[in-house]
């Protein structure tokens, strides 16, 4: 070969290694915001997925952008939230140099393709679902159902990024007993998960490597798990939101280990308080329609938000919608003002009552019971939604075995509704910083437990003394039990 052949090949080799011919420097998918497990039955699961540019989110030293609002009366941008009345433009303004890929925490997306490898636990092979592509339309996300599971068994996942030497996620979860088998089942419970209130070294939050080490059959998020409130102006910037939320380390260990449910409120829907109709200036360019189609695209979930799953002969939990089918806050309260709307109500009395579990559990984003602040205007234990509430706290009441488990109050509380017995269970925000909107001394005379902290709750239902039984057990961010409850089957 001349030297003139013997040139040219070296110089194509070196151009294909420079763009895209070999592995040394070609552009691959990562998974940066990693996986998410989730709608687990006795014989499926839900696997999410997402493909990003680089491996890393960005880190905490790059610019964040800034909302300003326009008064309507003078005229000027501000950044004070005061000029957040409802027809006050807002205005995102990006530090000079950077975009909505390059702030704090941002993981931008990528095109390609992905899949799912699984197997149960300590099996040789892997069954391999089909390469797809994700949707840049749907942020670069992907989900996939994995069907033809086996009850009560651990499983092994892998999800490859990408055909050649991408990115790969491991992790694993449990499926749940058949309605027939007696087993012992754990599950936590958290809500307010804000990112400046943030705990763990390094970033993140503790709750998650302390439930960790409980072994949880799977994990409820009741709702609030990002605020778009203050900078998610714009589809992107709500997407955003969810990148630098669970491409922390804390929630990526997480999530590819524990099976989740997640339930949306009003900061991870829209806005505070939000309802459908509502109209306002405040969120700019970013719609409670859109907020609706993100929350679907970030998370495992099937054709619908408000669902049932038994988990085994001795308990089957209830997730409600709180947002989609609400009347106004403001509508005057009777008999058609609603949070959960027609159907679904009639949905939840129908299924509860075809139930044999030993224990059934609504899991609520907002109080059922209360007490709540006597300024707050949105769920079934303030005056302005009394009429359901009294009508969905009756119907509780002439169940057995049933209790009610909620988000969305920034401290932990169990109380007992005086009129009909009614018992829930609060499970406190994601960490101390978040805690607050009550104090420690105003205790009613429904509560049996009160305190205004971060943590999470855990929830054990066994047969271990002979009776199917369930305890309620409120942790600190750290582990530490601070409040029992255990109660054997009527």
């Amino acid at each position: 070969m001349s030297l003139r052949h013997i040139t040219k090949t070296v110089l194509v080799l070196v151009l294909l290694t420079m763009f895209g011919g070999g592995r040394a420097l070609s552009a691959r998918p990562y998974q940066a915001t990693g996986i998410k497990i989730g709608e687990v039955t006795d014989s499926s699961a839900i696997v999410w997925t997402r493909l990003t540019q680089n491996r890393e989110r960005v880190g905490s030293d790059a610019p964040m952008p800034k909302v300003l609002y326009r008064d309507p009366a003078a005229g000027r941008l501000s950044e004070r939230r005061g000029s957040g009345r409802p027809d006050a433009e807002c205005v995102v303004e990006f530090p000079d140099g950077s975009t909505i890929e390059t702030i704090e925490g941002a993981a931008p997306g990528a095109s390609g393709k992905i899949r799912v490898q699984y197997k149960l636990a300590g099996a040789s092979d892997w069954r391999p679902t089909g390469w797809r592509a994700v949707d840049p339309k749907r942020d670069y996300t992907c989900q996939f159902k994995l069907t033809g599971l086996q009850p009560s068994a651990r499983y092994q996942v892998r999800v490859e990024a990408g055909t050649d030497a991408g990115s790969v996620v491991e992790g694993g979860f449990r499926t749940a007993p058949r309605g027939d088998q007696s087993e012992r089942v754990v599950f936590t419970v958290s809500t307010g998960q804000a990112y400046p209130d943030q705990d763990a070294v390094g970033g993140g939050y503790k709750i998650y490597g302390t439930m960790l080490k409980l072994d949880p059959s799977f994990f409820v998020h009741t709702g609030d798990i990002v605020y778009y409130d203050k900078l998610a102006k714009t589809l992107p910037l709500a997407r955003w939101h969810w990148a630098r939320m669970y491409s922390l380390a804390t929630n990526v260990e997480f999530h590819r280990q524990v099976a989740s449910y997640f339930i949306k409120d009003d900061h991870d829907t829209w806005m505070n308080d939000c309802w459908p109709t509502r109209k306002t200036r405040f969120m700019g360019d970013f719609t409670f329609e859109q907020g609706l189609a993100v929350f679907g695209e970030q998370v495992p979930m099937g054709d619908r938000t408000w669902r049932t799953f038994r988990w085994g002969k001795d308990l089957q939990i209830w997730l409600v919608e709180g947002r989609d089918y609400r009347s106004p806050n403001t509508m005057p309260d009777g008999p058609d003002k609603t949070i959960w709307g027609q159907k679904q109500k009639a949905w939840f009395k129908r299924t509860v009552r075809e139930s044999d579990a030993s224990f059934r559990i609504l899991i609520s984003p907002t109080p059922v019971v209360g007490p709540d602040r006597a300024n707050k205007h949105d769920n079934h234990s303030n005056k302005d939604f009394q009429h359901e509430g009294n009508e969905i706290r009756e119907f509780l009441s002439k169940q057995k075995n049933i209790y009610v488990i909620c988000g969305d109050r920034h401290w932990q509380y169990v109380s007992v509704d005086k009129a009909t017995g009614v018992r829930e269970y609060s499970c406190g925000p994601a960490s101390d910083k978040h805690a607050g909107g009550w104090t420690n001394d105003q205790r009613y005379p429904e509560h049996r437990y009160l305190k205004v902290t971060g943590g999470f709750l855990a929830v054990t239902v066994d047969r271990s003394q002979g009776k199917p039984a369930v305890t309620f057990r409120h942790h600190s961010v750290d582990g530490d039990i601070l409040n029992e409850d255990r109660f054997t089957a009527q």
